[in-house]
C-alpha cells in the first residue's frame, strides 16, 4: 500500500498545518471551505445571489447546509474511506483481524450513519431541489462534494432520487462544467 502522503512543502509558509484549501485575495488568506465561501460571498456577493436573506428561514437553512457539509456530512465519508483502506496497510499477520475490525466498524456504525445523512439529505431535498431554500445557492455548491463522494463510495443513487437528481443538476451547470475545464478531472477514491 501507499504510505500516506504529507502536505506539499510549499503550503507550510502558507499555513503551519500545510494543508489546503486556501484563498489568497490580495492582502487577504482565508483557509478552510467553509470560511472561504463566506469570504466569497461577503467579498463578491453583495446582491446575495448565492445566499437567502439573513435572519429568515431560508438564510438559517443556509448556514445549517454550509456548515452540515464538512462538519457532519463528511466525517462518516472519511472514516467509510480509511476503513476501507486499512485491511490493505495492514501487515500481513494482522490483515484478517484488522479486515474483521474494519468491516465491523463499517456495518454497524459507518454505514448507519451514512444512511442516516442520506436519508436526511434526500428529505430536504424533496421540497424545492436545493438545501437552502427555491433557488441555488452556496450552500449547495457546499453540498455536492459530501453528495459526489457519497455517490462514488456510500450510498446506491437508485435508492435517492431527489440526490440523484441534485447532483444531475449541479453536474449540468456551466460553472460546474468551467470548473473541471481549469481545475481538470478528480477521484473520490
Amino acid at each position: 500500500a501507499p504510505p500516506s502522503v504529507p502536505p506539499p512543502p510549499e503550503l507550510r509558509p502558507v499555513l503551519p498545518l500545510g494543508k489546503s484549501p486556501v484563498l489568497d485575495d490580495g492582502d487577504i488568506r482565508v483557509a478552510e471551505t467553509g470560511a472561504i465561501i463566506e469570504y466569497l460571498l461577503d467579498a463578491y456577493d453583495p446582491e446575495g445571489r448565492l445566499r437567502p436573506a439573513r435572519g429568515t428561514a431560508d438564510g438559517r437553512r443556509f448556514t445549517y447546509w454550509l456548515h452540515y457539509a464538512e462538519g457532519s456530512a463528511m466525517p462518516p465519508l472519511l472514516l467509510k474511506l480509511v476503513f476501507a483502506r486499512m485491511p490493505g496497510r495492514a501487515p500481513g499477520l494482522l490483515r484478517p483481524i484488522i479486515k474483521g475490525v474494519a468491516a465491523q466498524a463499517q456495518r454497524t456504525f459507518i454505514d448507519p450513519q451514512l444512511k442516516a445523512n442520506a436519508d436526511w439529505q434526500e428529505a430536504e431535498l424533496a421540497a424545492t431541489g436545493w438545501f437552502a431554500g427555491p433557488r441555488f445557492s452556496a450552500a449547495d455548491i457546499m453540498m455536492s462534494f459530501p453528495l459526489v463522494a457519497a455517490a462514488s463510495r456510500a450510498i446506491d443513487l437508485s435508492a435517492y432520487p431527489n440526490i440523484d437528481r441534485f447532483l444531475e443538476t449541479v453536474h449540468a451547470r456551466p460553472a460546474w462544467r468551467r470548473a473541471l475545464e481549469r481545475g481538470g478531472a478528480y477521484a473520490y477514491a
